[in-house]
């Protein structure tokens, strides 16, 4: 068995397949680092015949790499790398028709309730909400047309956590499609294809980059028939990330155990804080034992995460105040990157759900705990909730 590892680079541990796994040394000059292959194009030996790259769109040595690697740290047979966390999603609904239905989380991304609502829907792709982390919620909303049931767990900005295994199979006993975005846990967290999902997706641009410098997203699968179809949509529609953006995504995956470690341990020191400051009204952190989905968050991730949500006492006015009196912490869109980030998600990420069944509240907080020196950032947010 020892001798197998050597041979069959799944069975390598997380941190050595982040590194190794579909990157091999330069065969011209033997560099270890995977090169950034900026041709366009590939020489081929006859007409219709080349060593595996024909054109970059199509296909290219250095975004090959990424999609092996982060493939293989989801446990998936496929991997595709898109240009951003949405273009791999509007990827993957295209392979819905008109008459389909989606059942998206009453707790998700306001990107992807922008995508459904605005872009799908007037195409005739149906759509509605549901309470993921109650089941009857979800089988009440489940149609015969329900092609797709899309869940992100942890949630983003409320932290909800939706039982993966119970969640698979009331879709697949409804015959969709379980898609899951793994954005906040990251596969070195939460292996969803494990625990019965059909399909992750990932904001590559939040912890696999991890150095708010690489916009980037990703589709990773076991199901080769839609693998393939996802292959010749990518192709066809075009939406990739340029090879120095694959090579930035493949650097960051390279520290993203050691990362996640530093971002969770900053993370229970920001929450220890919250959770007993009077300008407090709500810690919303999966690593609370009083937190709904806590058991199911013990479960399924080996770790809590580095986002942080809380609701001011004092109300939207007062969490608008705190967002700008921080002064470690960036106010900033996006997340899951070294720098630590506060944002207001109902003025920022979220405000294209405002007056639909995913409106966040105005009284939120949302922190991306970075991995800057722990007690500089608990210092931080306790000046900022001291002002008030």
């Amino acid at each position: 068995m020892a001798d197998d590892i050597f041979t069959d680079p799944q069975q390598w541990g997380f941190e050595t397949r982040a590194i190794r796994a579909g990157q091999h040394h330069d065969a011209s000059s033997g560099a270890v680092v995977t090169p950034i292959s900026l041709a366009t194009t590939f020489v081929q030996e006859e007409p219709g015949k080349h060593r595996g790259y024909e054109y970059s769109r199509t296909g290219n040595p250095t975004r090959s790499a990424l999609q092996d690697c982060l493939a293989s740290l989801e446990g998936a047979g496929h991997g595709l790398a898109f240009g951003s966390g949405m273009a791999a999603e509007d990827t993957l609904l295209r392979t819905l028709s008109p008459g389909d239905h989606i059942v998206l989380g009453n707790d998700a991304y306001g990107g992807t309730y922008r995508l459904i609502s605005a872009v799908l829907a007037p195409s005739g792709v149906d759509w509605s909400a549901a309470d993921l982390t109650d089941p009857d919620s979800l089988r009440a909303a489940m149609r015969p047309a329900t092609k797709v049931v899309w869940a992100e767990t942890p949630t983003n900005p409320l932290l909800t956590v939706i039982d993966l295994a119970a969640t698979a199979e009331i879709a697949h006993a409804g015959g969709a499609r379980f898609v899951v975005d793994n954005t906040f846990a990251t596969p070195y967290l939460q292996q969803p294809l494990s625990q019965g999902a059909d399909v992750v997706v990932h904001s590559t641009t939040k912890y696999c980059g991890g150095h708010s410098d690489v916009v980037g997203g990703f589709i990773a699968t076991n199901d080769d028939g839609l693998a393939e179809r996802l292959a010749y949509l990518q192709n066809a529609i075009g939406a990739i990330g340029s090879p120095f953006d694959n090579y930035l995504t493949l650097r960051g995956l390279k520290t993203l155990a050691v990362r996640m470690d530093r971002h969770c341990e900053n993370a229970q020191a920001i929450v220890d804080l919250l959770v007993d400051h009077p300008a407090v009204s709500h810690v919303l952190y999966p690593g609370l034992s009083d937190h709904p989905g806590h058991e199911a968050a013990a479960r399924q991730m080996s770790a809590f995460g580095g986002m942080v949500s809380f609701r001011v006492a004092a109300g939207r006015d007062a969490a608008m105040r705190v967002t700008t009196a921080t002064k470690v912490f960036s106010l900033a869109e996006s997340l899951g990157a070294v720098e630590s980030l506060i944002e207001h998600p109902g003025v920022m990420t979220h405000a294209s759900a405002a007056g639909s069944p995913l409106e966040v509240p105005d009284d939120l907080v949302r922190l991306s705990v970075g991995i800057e020196s722990t007690q500089d950032l608990v210092d931080d947010v306790a000046q900022a909730l001291d002002g008030l």
